[in-house]
């Protein structure tokens, strides 16, 4: 497998690169990746939602902390006071004055069970901003790659359809002077004039889509797409360890971010749950408060005074009806854990899924890989037979003409298989949960240096 790769390698893969002479400078895949993680908007978005998931715990455990509140106020009066009746009061008349206040209030909850439920949901919710944002680390591995590969891919489509019509005008050329001189019908002519044609609309095509790919990668790293390094003859295709798609399965259950995530939603519905069934029980606070207050003198004859305050002691609050909102809040969160429950199910599923898929992508690409090579090899040892055939006059040009397309397409779909498989080795452990930077270091050592 590995000497007749390096045999081949030059022609379908390395060579989509032939026009970068300063290949040393070409970025790999995990130069890439370094750079998405500072300039990609969604990562970095992510990032900020984890940074932001971070302060739901000091905000739960505000909830079991006392708060002080401290007040003050200053009010200038302007009274005017008469009584009734026939005769004059003395106390009647109109009267200017200040009063000022300022107050502390200190409240410490001695029992609040709501309190202690968001707390425990608040340590739920940063394990699952944690979790959330480990999975975007691993979509941003798989994007990148993605990108990476798709722009070799069409690199080397970009290559063949050059190749391609390259060919196919020697070939429309020898066709155009074997029927001057009688030794073809102007059939073969007119043959290899349609595939001539066809594979410059076919060059046109794949230079559009290698710019396109080109295009997603600058929007991940926010520049212009920089020449990338190919895979070189370092590569070999390898089954999955372990080799067994229910222990993969298994695993992934387990270690899935997204299960992970998934898992925290049931937990946090269940939890509010009890918060809302709370609502019925008693709140105990201890209080503590001290007041300071003065009044200037002009109460009609009276003097000034002063006023100091001091409390200190329990507070109790028994909620008694609500009309009817705890009970129907209790029945709305009963449904929001139902609805956690069965996206966790389905999170499993799919999961599940996405793991078998990748282990068989893994797997048959590793098959696919090795047959597409002797296909290869016999596909362009029967471009030489029918040439050679041609020669002596028992082949035509249009059998020439089938097995060099023969030959294309078998470059082109080896190609593919080889970028195919190197994405769905990292997808493989994506869907797992165990995708990391050294799965991208171990693709990354397949790339020519």
């Amino acid at each position: 497998m590995q000497l007749s790769f390096r045999a081949l390698s030059a022609c379908i893969v390395l060579c989509a690169m032939a026009p970068l002479d300063a290949s040393a400078a070409a970025a790999d895949l995990l130069s890439i990746y370094r750079e998405a993680q500072t300039a990609d908007p969604v990562y970095s978005g992510a990032r900020a939602t984890y940074a932001a998931g971070q302060e739901k715990l000091p905000q739960g455990l505000a909830g079991l902390l006392p708060g002080v509140t401290a007040t003050g106020n200053t009010q200038y009066n302007d009274r005017d006071l008469q009584f009734r009746g026939a005769a004059p009061n003395l106390l009647s008349g109109a009267s200017r004055f200040n009063s000022n206040g300022i107050s502390v209030t200190a409240t410490q909850p001695l029992f609040r069970f709501q309190n202690w439920i968001t707390y425990e949901q608040a340590k739920k919710q940063v394990s699952q901003a944690e979790a959330t944002f480990l999975q975007a680390n691993q979509d941003l591995i798989i994007r990148v790659a993605q990108t990476y590969f798709d722009i070799l891919l069409a690199e080397n489509n970009v290559t063949l359809a050059a190749a391609q019509k390259t060919a196919f005008a020697e070939q429309l050329a020898q066709a155009k002077r074997n029927f001057e001189v009688g030794t073809a019908t102007i059939t073969d002519a007119n043959d290899a004039q349609a595939r001539h044609d066809l594979a410059v609309s076919q060059e046109i095509a794949a230079q559009n889509d290698l710019e396109i790919k080109k295009q997603s990668l600058r929007q991940i790293i926010g520049r212009v797409a920089p020449p990338i390094t190919p895979i070189g003859n370092r590569f070999t295709p390898q089954l999955p360890a372990p080799n067994n798609m229910d222990q993969w399965v298994d695993n992934g259950a387990l270690t899935s971010y997204q299960v992970k995530v998934a898992q925290a939603n049931v937990d946090i519905a269940g939890q509010e749950v009890s918060k809302n069934r709370a609502g019925h029980l008693p709140t105990l606070d201890a209080v503590a408060s001290y007041n300071e207050a003065s009044q200037g003198a002009g109460f009609q004859v009276g003097p000034g005074f002063d006023t100091t305050n001091k409390i200190i002691g329990l507070q109790l609050a028994v909620p008694l009806y609500q009309g009817g909102a705890i009970n129907s809040r209790v029945r709305e969160a009963i449904a929001n854990q139902d609805k956690a429950r069965d996206d966790l199910e389905n999170t499993k599923r799919t999961v599940a899924l996405n793991t078998r898929a990748s282990f068989l992508s893994v797997t048959n690409g590793v098959a696919q890989i090795k047959a597409l090579e002797t296909a290869l090899a016999s596909s362009q040892s029967s471009l030489d037979s029918t040439k050679l055939g041609r020669e002596v006059g028992v082949r035509t040009e249009v059998d020439v003409l089938n097995a060099q397309q023969q030959v294309i397409s078998t470059r082109r779909d080896y190609a593919q298989a080889i970028y195919t498989y190197a994405i769905n080795v990292l997808k493989l452990k994506g869907a797992a949960g165990t995708l990391s930077d050294e799965d991208l270091a171990y693709v990354n050592q397949w790339l020519a240096k």
